[in-house]
């Protein structure tokens, strides 16, 4: 999950650790205990482990339980859940580079300050851009899943379905007014609390234990049905790689523990854990459920449930009880989800307004509720727009095709880095088994892009193309220091 917005006090120096009002930006120096910026401001170290994990973890814990299994399934059979595995692996390979950086240079934007820095301008300009629209992708994804679950449960408890009004769907039209809500209240200065986020986490995985457990017991013959009898692979090898590269939305969220690694407590340790810890949970379940799923209907019977295949999934196992406690956390999954990504695209517009690569009246910040308004309604807009659309998997693949290419750039950055070694680079945390780990990361990444659909890819290119055409229009004479114009 995103920082909590700052609060009022901070609103003329900018967003908690954001980038300084010029273009010339101080990296700061970093201990154990706290962050200090060259004009002698304090961050706090208040962040352990287990608050790292549960940002993740919260962040993560959404389509790929509450969305993806009937797609996945309808595409690769019960072998979707080595589309999750491979996945994960591509994340881990990414989390450790991103967690070294991230300990040089705890800085909001993520991805973007760390590309911005390594590769220069015109690389953070293109990242910085394509990870805002990336997001937006992201959000009106989520969105979209949070739509189709509203509408199944007041068809479950009795309700009729809601009218569709002209050509836009009912689960589009809920989707755009949560869409718009969540944007208000960020707006308006919500404040996503630590132990609010250790609440809801709590309630989802209570929730995914009993129905996981129910269900691995039943799969084993312990009691219930017997599974679904099915080839594995019954679509053959080739669907499983494509199916990877969509449902590696599933796990963007990992890269949001950096955003807080100034507030992180023994980062070089921590930050770490916490992003491989929370990989590897969240990619675990991810696993269990497409196996669960696959036990208790046909590949074609879950593809053709559609978004909400895993509430007759939870039906199958525990009856009405529990398909309404799947709809339930279905809803704080994908509300929390499309929240944290709305308040993290605006927080990497934001950085790159304040080093002035788009106009920085973007950066504005509002006085009265301390937020970034204008960053903030740059993300509403066009996410209530993709929102309307109701295209699901483009959504999510144009997502994943953005991140992608943002985390084998991270990859890239660290060995950049690494061989040049410039002064102000001093990590606490440094990647074991380089320069193996970084290369993998990297060619992971940009090798899921090949199976994605080509008009994912079509539209991922536009968005790049155009960003770079905006670095020679708007910002090409900018300067960061800390780049390597300044080295």
């Amino acid at each position: 999950m995103a920082d909590p917005p700052p609060s009022v006090d901070d609103a003329e120096a900018g967003l908690d650790t954001a980038v300084n009002p010029d273009p010339e930006v101080d990296l700061g120096k970093t201990t154990d205990t706290s962050t200090v910026t060259s004009e002698g401001s304090e961050l706090e170290r208040t962040i352990g482990l287990p608050g790292g994990l549960t940002i993740g973890i919260g962040t993560m814990i959404g389509a790929g339980i509450f969305v993806f299994p009937g797609l996945a399934a309808g595409n690769a059979g019960p072998a979707a859940s080595a589309s999750f595995a491979i996945g994960a692996v591509v994340a881990l390979l990414v989390a450790l580079p991103t967690s070294e950086l991230a300990t040089a240079m705890p800085k909001s934007g993520g991805g973007y300050y760390f590309i911005s820095r390594g590769l220069g301008a015109l690389f953070g300009a293109i990242v910085g851009l394509s990870l805002w629209l990336g997001l937006v992708f992201a959000t009106a994804f989520y969105l979209v899943g949070f739509g189709e679950y509203a509408v199944a449960v007041l068809v479950e408890i009795g309700l009729p379905r809601p009218p569709t009004f002209g050509p836009v769907s009912t689960v589009a039209i809920l989707g755009i007014v949560f869409g718009v809500a969540l944007t208000a209240l960020s707006v308006f200065g919500t404040e996503n609390t630590t132990k609010l986020q250790n609440a809801i986490v709590s309630l989802l995985l209570g929730i995914l234990v009993v129905f996981l457990g129910a269900g691995i017991l039943d799969a084993l013959g312990i009691f219930g049905a017997e599974s679904t009898p099915e080839t594995y692979a019954p679509f053959g090898v080739a669907p499983i790689l494509s199916t990877a590269a969509l449902v590696f939305t599933s796990y963007l969220g990992f890269a949001q523990i950096a955003t807080v690694a100034g507030e992180m407590k023994d980062p070089s340790r921590n930050l770490p854990l916490a992003m491989v810890g929370s990989v590897v949970v969240v990619g675990a379940l991810y696993v269990i459920t497409i196996l669960v799923a696959t036990s208790a209907f046909s590949s074609n019977e879950l593809g053709s449930f559609g978004e909400t295949a895993i509430v007759e999934v939870a039906r199958s196992y525990l009856g009405f009880g529990g398909a309404v406690a799947i709809l339930i956390a279905g809803l704080l999954a994908t509300v929390s989800s499309a929240n944290a990504s709305i308040l993290s695209a605006s927080r990497a517009l934001y950085a790159v307004s304040r080093d002035r690569l788009v106009p920085q009246s973007v950066s504005k910040v509002n006085l009265k509720y301390g937020t970034p308004h204008i960053s903030l309604a740059l993300v509403g807009g066009p996410t209530v727009f993709l929102v309307s659309t109701g295209q699901t998997e483009l959504l999510a693949e144009v997502a994943s095709f953005l991140h992608l290419i943002m985390y084998g750039l991270i990859c890239i950055t660290l060995i950049a880095l690494r061989q040049r070694s410039p002064d102000w680079y001093d990590p606490s945390f440094r990647v074991p088994g380089y320069p193996v780990v970084p290369i993998l990361g990297a060619g992971a990444s940009f090798a899921m892009i090949a199976f994605m659909q080509p008009t994912s890819r079509i539209i991922g290119l536009f968005v790049m193309v155009a960003a770079a055409g905006w670095y020679f229009f708007y910002a090409r004479d900018v300067t960061l220091k800390g780049g390597p114009q300044n080295e």
